[in-house]
């Protein structure tokens, strides 16, 4: 069974920083491409950032040169480094990818999510 793990949230002043974790599990996964997206109360899904295979990436505008996505194939894992923090980043974080496995082929997947708390 293929499963993606996200860790990293968590509280943190405005300004701070975190970083966020999105494993994937399975027999052999390759992680083809991942992206971060996010959810406040009230609010819509809002995606964040994307990374692919060849690990170009891209950002929405209301993160772009604060938050870094970047991947490492020999842990299967897709990370998210948020910097400068604002409250308004507050919100459950949530990864999403598509994942090879050499029993299920490719097939894209949702993380648990994942609570992001900035204080004012």
């Amino acid at each position: 069974q293929v499963q993606l793990v996200e860790s990293g949230g968590g509280l943190v002043q405005a300004g701070g920083s975190l970083r966020l974790s999105c494993a994937a599990s399975g027999i052999m996964p390759i992680i083809n491409v991942g992206d971060w997206y996010r959810q406040a109360p009230g609010k819509q899904r809002e995606w964040l950032a994307g990374i692919t295979s060849g690990s170009s990436t891209s950002y929405a505008d209301s993160v772009r040169g604060r938050f870094t996505i970047s991947r490492d194939n020999a842990k299967n894992t897709v990370y998210l480094q948020m910097d400068m923090l604002k409250p308004d980043d507050t919100a459950v974080y949530v990864c999403n990818a598509n994942v090879w496995t050499r029993d299920r082929g490719s097939a894209d997947y949702w993380g648990q999510g994942t609570q992001v708390t900035v204080s004012s």
